[in-house]
């Protein structure tokens, strides 16, 4: 990413993009001026996140790609650089959240799905904008992983995402270390309970570390986009390596 990115300027890859904190980012980091393609797997939302970039005067594109499907990454990368001719950011932010399930209830199918999205997608996708990242002219960008605080403390019931989680934590290191050669930063945004359709059940009611179910605070996912466009507004020569966002008087310090 040139210096003008500081501007807004740029191109930015958002995974996840059809709903949640993939589509507030995605809107937020259009409106500061950067050109944004979204992706994810179901096209009729995709769709909804492009209607409403230009409902408000914005532009955006879109792929339908399935994250732990490898011919199709290596699609939507394709598909990016014949657009826009590089990747300046890619927000790594396609997941999902299994329903809570005791360890000896877990299934193998259940655990693979999880790794799958949470683990192997990030991968999957961090790979491809490392590849084109280093040989684009000029080279270099940045990726953005979507952790979660359950990289930090995990939440009763909850093994396969809270081990895919702490995985993300590694990667990014690593990205962030052997990415240093090639101009190439990444970043992690660890979130609690930020407001969408994903975390709706956690306004209701969650099980806790004392057996109780009781509601949990949650903030606007807008306050995460925002981190999103702050860090990629960035020069090259400064990171954020680990950031962590939550909504204040959420569980999170001992998880109760």
């Amino acid at each position: 990413m040139t210096e003008a990115s500081k501007k807004g300027e740029g191109v930015v890859l958002v995974t996840g993009g059809g709903s949640g904190i993939g589509r507030v980012s995605a809107l937020a980091l259009q409106a500061a001026g950067f050109d944004v393609v979204v992706a994810g797997r179901r096209a009729a939302q995709l769709d909804a996140t492009v209607a409403a970039a230009a409902a408000s005067g914005g532009r955006l594109s879109a792929v339908v790609c399935d994250v732990t499907d490898e011919a199709a990454i290596a699609h939507l990368f394709d598909e990016v650089e014949r657009r826009h001719g590089r990747l300046d950011v890619l927000f790594n932010n396609a997941g999902s959240f299994p329903p809570a399930t005791a360890i000896e209830n877990v299934t193998l199918a259940d655990w693979n799905a999880a790794l799958a999205v949470n683990l192997t997608g990030m991968f999957l996708c961090a790979r491809e904008a490392v590849r084109l990242m280093r040989r684009q002219s000029p080279r270099g960008g940045r990726i953005i992983n979507n952790g979660s605080i359950s990289a930090h403390v995990p939440r009763p019931q909850a093994l396969a995402y809270t081990v895919t989680k702490h995985a993300v934590s590694g990667l990014t290191k690593q990205l962030a270390l052997d990415g240093r050669a090639h101009d190439i930063a990444c970043s992690q945004i660890d979130v609690g309970n930020a407001a969408t359709e994903l975390t709706a059940p956690m306004a209701t009611g969650m099980l806790q570390a004392d057996g109780t179910r009781r509601p949990e605070p949650r903030m606007d996912a807008a306050h995460v986009a925002d981190a999103v466009v702050m860090i990629a507004s960035l020069p090259l020569g400064a990171n954020v390596a680990q950031m962590t966002l939550l909504a204040t008087t959420m569980p999170f310090g001992g998880r109760g």
